[in-house]
Parts: C-alpha cells; structure tokens; sequence
C-alpha cells in the first residue's frame, strides 16, 4: 500500500512538465526555476514525485526538488512504457503521460532518488564531455587518413585538420585530469583498490566510482550487473521456443562499453577472468558471449573488492566470490 498522502507523476519536456496528481489530478509547470518553485508550492505534506530519466531534462527538476525535502523517484523509462503498452493505450500525450507514470508508481516499489554531489555531477558531465570530444577525434582521424589516400591532398584541409586534431588531444588530456583530480579528493583509496584488478584501466575505475556513488547505491553485486545491464535474458517457451541467450542491455551503455573493453585485457591477465572465457570457449560458446561473462566477473570482481576495502589478490578467492 502506498505510505504516501499524494503521489505524482511527471512528464517533462523542454518548456514544460505535466504533473499528474493521484488525487488533484492534471496541472502544468515551466520548466525553470519559476516553474519548480510553483510546483514545490502545489504538493502536499509527504508526497512522492516520480518522473522517467530523460537526459538532461529530469535532472534540474529531480535535484531542486530532494534538496527541498521532497521525496523523488526517477524510474527507468521503458518500464514505464512497458506498463503503458500492457493496458493497451490508445492515446499517448503528456497529459497522459504524466498520469501513467503516477499509475506506474501507485502500483509498483519505485526506487528513491538520491541527489548528485557536486563532484559527481560535475564527473558524469565530463564524462559525456569526454565522449563528445573522443567521437570527434575518431572522425578527425578517419578524415586525415582519407585526405592522405587521395592523389593531390589539400594542404590547407590537411593542415585544418591537424591543427583540429591536436586542440582535441590536447582538451581530451585536460578533461582526464580533471576527472582524475575530483575522484582523487574524495575517493583516492578507492580508485587504488579497483586499478589493482587486472583488466580494469583507470579510466573505467573512475566511471564505476562516479555513477556507484562509491558502490553506496547497491546492496549486491547482482544489483550492479542488472544496473549495467550485463545480466543473461534467456528466452524459451515449452519445446519449440529456444532463443539465444544475450545481454538484456538495459542499463548503463557507457559502463557495459567500458567493462566489454577490459575484458580483453581482463582474459589474460586477470586468472579468474581468463579461467572463465577458456571455460566457455572450449564448451564451444563464442567468443564474444566469453567477453561479456568475463565482464560480468570483473564488475563482481570491483564490488567485493570495493566492499572488503582490500586489494586483488589471486589466491584470495573466496572474497572474489561472494
């Protein structure tokens, strides 16, 4: 039973966001300041708020609100249309929406925001950042490579684009830094205790530093892997249903891409991992599902390495298995 006096659903888009109350129904805010402190004002003692991550919209509204004592939940927007899909609505606006996300919430255990520190914040923004920049470069790279395959290049283009490619190696190495200086002040016995894994590289430590919140955000392991999205979805059905098993990819991309990378490294030197992936392959499982189970292991690996406060330690097994 829903221990809240009110529970609202909110739907946010650019300029505005609908707000769906369980009992006063449909009302509509700006998305800015003067919007939230509206909205602040209209909701009732001990009410939640629920809204879908959406980006860079649910973000500003989620945080001013848990500052202001308001008890928030930001749910996964699938799940959310997933519910929608299941009673087969035939209208899909913001209005309705935000009523469907307040039904999602009466009728299931939504999770409770905690707000970002401002290191966090500023982390996760560098990282995407970061991400922006290291696309850009890969299409610098292939351009200069295409300019140099042709007969007569432009030396004016090539030029361009060199001096375009060494300001972003040059802004790439700064924004790495910075990320590595902020983790440092608060978690820097962390950070040692993760890069003592074999596979795990820096700059993957510091992204499951960031986005765990230190590992404080999960209870388990198995919470972690279903966060990343690097649990197995089998799919079968009575005798003639036999899906292939893969990856339910419902988490976070950044994260999963990052641990796919380490994996690599992970099946050759870390002796767990590489027990794993020869495990597989030589049942005749394929390589890359040998990769992704070597992920799953290393992100296993983090957590209880990152709980214990102890370092990796080969012989040490039986803290690698809980």
């Amino acid at each position: 039973m829903n221990k809240y006096n009110e529970t609202f659903g909110v739907d946010i888009s650019k300029d505005v966001f609908d707000a769906h109350g369980s009992k006063n129904g449909h009302s509509q805010f700006k998305n800015d300041e003067k919007g939230f402190k509206a909205f602040l004002k209209s909701l009732p003692v001990q009410a939640l708020v629920v809204m879908e991550a959406t980006g860079y919209y649910h973000y500003r509204l989620a945080q001013f609100l848990y500052k202001n004592e308001v008890v928030v939940s930001v749910v996964n927007p699938l799940s959310v249309k997933r519910f929608i899909q299941m009673g087969l609505a035939k209208v899909k606006t913001d209005k309705s929406d935000a009523k469907a996300i307040c039904n999602y919430a009466l009728r299931n255990d939504v999770p409770l925001y905690t707000a970002l520190t401002d290191v966090q914040s500023e982390c996760l923004q560098l990282f995407r950042l970061l991400d922006s920049f290291i696309k850009h470069r890969t299409a610098t790279k292939n351009k200069i490579h295409g300019e140099e395959t042709l007969g007569v290049p432009s030396k004016a283009v090539y030029r361009s684009l060199k001096r375009n490619k060494k300001h972003l190696d040059k802004e790439l190495a700064a924004i790495e830094e910075r990320i590595l200086s902020l983790v440092k002040k608060d978690q820097q016995h962390q950070l040692t205790l993760l890069t003592s894994i074999p596979g795990i590289g820096v700059k993957t430590a510091l992204f499951l530093i960031v986005v765990t919140d230190g590992f404080s955000k999960f209870e388990n392991a198995s919470q972690l892997c279903s966060y990343v999205g690097i649990t197995p979805v089998i799919k079968e059905s009575g005798s003639s249903v036999k899906g292939r098993s893969k990856i339910s990819k419902v988490g976070n991309k950044k994260l999963r891409n990052l641990l796919f990378l380490c994996s690599f490294n992970a099946c050759k030197h870390n002796r767990a991992c590489k027990g794993i992936y020869e495990r597989l392959v030589n049942k005749g499982k394929s390589k890359k599902l040998a990769l992704i189970a070597v992920s799953n292991k290393l992100l296993r690996q983090a957590f209880a390495i990152a709980k214990s406060g102890k370092p990796y330690d080969d012989e040490f097994v039986s803290v690698l298995k809980k």
